[in-house]
């Protein structure tokens, strides 16, 4: 095993071997950045497990490789290789992304309305620097950790979105990133920037899947701002590979009378850590954060969630839940914090568990910290079994007792993804639910009767 200093100068030393070769190099404001997420990184160090917001999840299994940094997108996929992939009966805007790298040939952006760019973050510092270098960094801020800072310094490739004002984005921008590993352990870090100016709409649609199960390290960063008076639907799947290390920061910013919905569901991985970090910045902002996460087989799924409502008038509705299976671990660490100035705020956070089996473990911290006094806000956390009640009434009405406990699983479920507006995206998380629950029926059936 890697010490951490051995690992945090073997990041060092190979993202400052990487600089040269990455897009904008002979761009004074963006080489800065990156020399400052050097500094950042060697300042910071590696997180560890003393550090509050690392406290439940361990990185030794991220120390236990020495990840090769990615630098091209791999040549060898055809279109025939990821044409199940893409959302059925669905009309997109599809743009394809493989280790972090565009795939112009296997993208399809036809039919973009003028004036609306959707594109590769590598395309537009080579061809037009102006919006992103106005607009990266302004949403994340310094580095919070190691990881953070890792990926600042490796700035290269990622989705670009700009909406200029007023307009609206008919059909959905579907985003496919696909990792796929080699002989080595890789590492990628994709930086996602979206940018929707005032009065703007859209939808998002990201999916995280792998062809293979190799190990590898997606560090990945997006930074959302939306500007008053837009709205953006953010869907997110993530099915990485189950040995693979996931870790991803969201960080979103709102302006006066925005809107922000985020759908996030996390399926795949060995280590999966999602952190969504959002800002209302002005009055009448209204952020609705829905999660569904599984996890099983000695997997860890870690949710980070930073609410911050800094002026009035902001509403903010969050509900997660998981399903845990087996030797799975999950964490939610969410914090929502009212500063003094933002009276007549709304905060409600809830998280929610169920528990396939007496060996899955759960640490949940919903947190308010409230400076203001004219607010409405709550937040709770449950972690509970499936109700012997519940099985009975099911089992004596005809019902097999695998399929009572797979209805009440969907159930659970279902509050999740029918919030969901984009049908198709439901569907393919619901299937992968129910053929999870599927291989597991014996051990559900097990967690019933202890």
């Amino acid at each position: 095993m890697n010490t951490p200093e051995i690992a945090m100068q073997r990041y060092h030393d190979s993202l400052t071997g990487i600089q040269p070769s990455l897009t904008g190099a002979e761009l004074p404001w963006l080489a800065g950045k990156r020399r400052s997420a050097l500094e950042d990184l060697t300042r910071l160090g590696l997180p560890q497990r003393r550090q509050e917001s690392w406290r439940y999840t361990s990185i030794d299994k991220l120390l236990g490789y020495e990840l090769m940094p990615v630098t091209e997108a791999m040549a060898s996929l055809q279109e025939s290789d990821i044409r199940h992939l893409w959302l059925p009966d669905l009309q997109t805007h599809r743009i394809l992304f493989v280790n972090g790298r565009f795939v112009p040939q296997l993208s399809d952006l036809s039919g973009l309305p003028a004036g609306i760019t959707v594109g590769s973050l590598r395309d537009l510092i080579r061809c037009n620097p102006i919006m992103p270098a106005r607009w990266l960094g302004h949403a994340s801020g310094a580095s919070r950790h190691a990881f953070g800072a890792m990926n600042s310094a490796a700035i290269h490739d990622g989705l670009v979105i700009d909406l200029p004002r007023n307009q609206r984005l008919e059909r959905p921008v579907e985003v496919l990133q696909i990792s796929m590993g080699r002989d080595d352990a890789i590492l990628y870090q994709p930086r996602n920037l979206v940018v929707l100016e005032a009065g703007s709409e859209a939808t998002l649609i990201e999916r995280h899947v792998c062809l293979g199960n190799s190990h590898y390290f997606h560090n990945g960063m997006s930074e959302i701002l939306v500007q008053e008076g837009a709205r953006l639907e953010h869907l997110r799947i993530q099915e990485e590979s189950p040995a693979a290390s996931f870790l991803h920061g969201i960080f979103a910013r709102q302006a006066a009378d925005s809107r922000y919905e985020y759908s996030g569901f996390s399926l795949g991985g060995a280590w999966a850590r999602t952190e969504l970090n959002l800002d209302l910045q002005g009055e009448g902002a209204h952020a609705r954060l829905d999660g569904l996460y599984t996890t099983g087989s000695n997997q860890l799924t870690d949710y980070h969630l930073n609410i911050r409502h800094t002026v009035p008038g902001c509403r903010s509705d969050t509900r997660f839940k998981g399903l845990l299976h087996g030797r799975g671990r999950a964490v939610f660490d969410g914090s929502i914090v009212v500063e003094k100035e933002a009276q007549k705020t709304e905060a409600h956070l809830n998280n929610a568990n169920l528990l396939l089996s007496r060996r899955a473990e759960v640490d949940t911290k919903p947190q308010l910290e409230i400076h203001a006094d004219d607010v409405r806000c709550s937040h709770g956390a449950t972690v509970g079994q499936l109700e012997p009640i519940q099985l009975f009434y099911l089992r004596s009405r005809g019902i097999d007792a695998l399929d009572a406990q797979r209805m009440l699983c969907m159930g659970f479920a279902g509050e999740i993804l029918e919030q969901c507006r984009i049908r198709p995206v439901s569907d393919i998380v619901g299937r992968a639910i129910e053929n999870e629950l599927n291989a597991l029926a014996p051990e559900v059936a097990g967690a019933s009767s202890d």
